[in-house]
C-alpha cells in the first residue's frame, strides 16, 4: 500500500481523547476535556429547536446565514468598536478549529513560516504543516506566561507569513495585556504578516480584567482574522458554531478555503446563535462572574490541598505546578496516575508544547458545575492524604 499523508498520519490520538477515555474507564471526574456540564442558555436552545422544526432546514448561504453575519457584525461594533460590514468581512464557519484552518489554508503557502506562541491549541501545529508551511514556535513560561521579547523577535523573519495568537490563552489563562500586544503589533507591521487570532474566551475574563483584540490596536485593523466561538459564549461546545471577521482581501481568500472544507453550517444552528449574540450585556457579565466563582471554588480547594495555583485570568482552566508531587517531571504519566488512582483527569502541559516542554504543570478544567468540583475535590483530598 502506498503511504498515507505523513503530516496527519504520523500524529497519535489528542490528549484530550486519550485523557477522556481513560477518565470514562475509570469513573473518573473528567476535568480534562474543556467543556462545560451546564445545558446552556434555555431560550437559545429553545429557538434552535423551534427552528429545526419551523424553519429552513437545506443548504444556507456559503458564508452563513444574513442573521448570524449581522449579528456578529454588530456584536464587534458593540463589544470592541469594531466596524465590520456584515456582507464582506463576516463569515461562519463549523467550529472555531474550522475558521483556523480555512484561515491557515487560505493565507499560507509552502515554505512560509508561520509563529506560534506555547503553550497552545494542539490543532495549531499541524494545520500550519498540512498548508505547507513551517511553524515557528516561541515558548511562554510559567508562571507570568510572558513572551521573552528577543525570542519573539527572532521567529520573525523575511519568510514569516502569519501569528496565530490566542487570547484569552488555552491552557494557561493569560490575558495579554496591552503592551504586549503593541510589542506584538509592531512586529507584525515590521514584518508585513498576517495574524489569525483565536479569541473563543473572549467573553471568559476575570477580575475586571477586559479582552483587548489586537484587532482593534492600530495598524491591525487590515491584517488580522478575528475568530470568535458560539460554544465558549453560550456553554454549547457540541453546536460547533463558529465566525470570524476581516478585512474584504483577507475574508475572500478565507472563504476561498472554506468552500472547500465544511461548506457551510446548519441553519437553525446560525440563527440560534444569531439570537444569543442580540442578549443583553447582563448575560455576557453573567457568564463571566459564573465561572470566576467556579474558578474560585476548585482554586481555593486546590490551594486548600497544599497545591500551587497559578493565576486565571481568562478560560475555562487553572494551571498547577505539581513539581513537589511530581519529583519526575512527568506530567503525563502523572496525569494518567491521578486518573486511575484517584479518580480525576487532568492534562498535561506537556501535550500543549511541540518544544521547550513545560512538564511540572497540569490543566484542571472548572466549567463545572458545584458538585462536580466538590467532588474532584475530595477524591483528590483522599489521594494525597
Amino acid at each position: 500500500m502506498k503511504p498515507a499523508n505523513p503530516v496527519l498520519s504520523g500524529l497519535g490520538t489528542t490528549i484530550f481523547e486519550v485523557m477522556s477515555r481513560l477518565a470514562e474507564s475509570h469513573e473518573a471526574v473528567n476535568l480534562g476535556q474543556g467543556f462545560p456540564d451546564d445545558p446552556g442558555p434555555d431560550d437559545v436552545r429553545r429557538r434552535a429547536a423551534e427552528l429545526t422544526v419551523d424553519g429552513w432546514n437545506q443548504y444556507p448561504s456559503m458564508l452563513g446565514t444574513p442573521e448570524l453575519r449581522r449579528a456578529v457584525a454588530d456584536h464587534a461594533k458593540r463589544f470592541y468598536g469594531i466596524e465590520a460590514d456584515w456582507s464582506s468581512e463576516v463569515m461562519v464557519t463549523s467550529g472555531a478549529t474550522e475558521a483556523l484552518a480555512a484561515s491557515i489554508l487560505g493565507l499560507t503557502e509552502p515554505g512560509d513560516e508561520v509563529v506560534l506562541l506555547q503553550p497552545l491549541y494542539d490543532a495549531y501545529a499541524p494545520m500550519v504543516r498540512r498548508a505547507g508551511a513551517v511553524p515557528r514556535f516561541v515558548p511562554l513560561r510559567p508562571p507570568e506566561w510572558r513572551w521573552d521579547p528577543a525570542e519573539l523577535a527572532a521567529a520573525f523573519g523575511p519568510r514569516t507569513k502569519a501569528v496565530v495568537l490566542n487570547d484569552p490563552l488555552n491552557p494557561a489563562g493569560k490575558v495579554v495585556d496591552t503592551d504586549e500586544l503593541a510589542e506584538l503589533a509592531a512586529l507584525v507591521i515590521e514584518h508585513d504578516t498576517y495574524v489569525i487570532c483565536d479569541e473563543v474566551y473572549e467573553h471568559l475574563t476575570f477580575d475586571g480584567r477586559r479582552h483587548v483584540p489586537l484587532m482593534t490596536l492600530p495598524g491591525m485593523r487590515e491584517r488580522t482574522v478575528k475568530i470568535g466561538s458560539a460554544g465558549k459564549t453560550f456553554s454549547l461546545t457540541g453546536w460547533k458554531v463558529g465566525y470570524l471577521v476581516a478585512a474584504p482581501e483577507i475574508h475572500r481568500a478565507v472563504a476561498r478555503a472554506h468552500q472547500f472544507l465544511t461548506y457551510t453550517t446548519p441553519p437553525n444552528l446560525q440563527d440560534a446563535v444569531a439570537y444569543g449574540l442580540a442578549k443583553d450585556d447582563g448575560y455576557f457579565t453573567s457568564l463571566a462572574s459564573s465561572l470566576q466563582r467556579s474558578r474560585d471554588r476548585l482554586a481555593d480547594g486546590l490551594r486548600g490541598l497544599g497545591l500551587d495555583v497559578l493565576d486565571t485570568a481568562g478560560t475555562y482552566f487553572l494551571a498547577v505546578d505539581v513539581s513537589e508531587l511530581d519529583p519526575d517531571g512527568d506530567d503525563a504519566a502523572f496525569c494518567k496516575r491521578l486518573t486511575t488512582e484517584a479518580g480525576v483527569a487532568a492534562i498535561p502541559f506537556s501535550a500543549f508544547y511541540e518544544t521547550d516542554h513545560v512538564r511540572h504543570v497540569v490543566r484542571f478544567c472548572f466549567c463545572k458545575q458545584d458538585a462536580t468540583l466538590d467532588e474532584a475535590l475530595e477524591r483528590l483530598e483522599r489521594y494525597l492524604s
